[in-house]
């Protein structure tokens, strides 16, 4: 068995359950962001504190899940199977638990933070806009109406949040994104 397929010589790519589409068309868009998150998260993970490690891990594998909903043909969604190759509301719980724990133990800043105070928050900063990246082009995806009642969106949405917060318990010191205002100053 070869790597190469030859199949997408022509510009298109498979779906799963079968069907074949453009490249650059919708789906592909979006399931590449998630595809782009998955690597960024790598980058993060091989620099990451073990416990932590093991929680992108998680993140990258359910995000296979995200990206096989995603390359899924329409025609076939019902063929799907729960938090294998489709995403569930389950899962986005999750997620807004790991949340709601992160925000108890290290709070919420008060105004925009710079990233890069450490090497490892700062890749997780980046992982966090490659995900929202995935969840702009899921939306216009979604916008088809090929992912109705699909949890992805949802997901996205949570999953850069949960990074967010996850950058901000990585770093000891937050560096403000303005010096001349005060906390309050900013919420106005």
């Amino acid at each position: 068995m070869d790597v190469y397929t030859k199949k997408g010589d022509d510009g298109t790519t498979g779906l799963f359950y079968g069907g074949r589409v453009s490249k650059d068309s919708l789906a592909p868009e979006a399931y590449g962001a998630v595809d782009e998150a998955v690597a960024v998260l790598g980058v993060a993970r091989a620099e990451a504190p073990s416990t932590q490690g093991e929680r992108i891990l998680e993140l990258q594998r359910q995000l296979f899940v995200v990206a096989a909903e995603l390359a899924t043909n329409p025609a076939k969604r019902d063929q799907l199977v729960d938090e294998t190759s489709r995403v569930t509301e389950g899962m986005v719980e999750q997620l807004e638990a790991w949340i709601d724990e992160v925000t108890a133990a290290v709070g919420l800043p008060d105004q925009f933070i710079v990233p890069g105070s450490e090497r490892f928050s700062a890749q997780l900063d980046v992982a966090r806009a490659v995900v929202r990246r995935a969840e702009r082009r899921t939306v216009t995806y979604a916008n088809t109406g090929d992912l109705e009642g699909s949890h992805v969106i949802p997901y996205l949405n949570r999953l850069a949040d949960y990074l967010y917060m996850m950058v901000r318990a990585a770093e000891l010191d937050w560096e403000p994104s303005r010096t001349d205002l005060s906390p309050t100053d900013e919420r106005s």
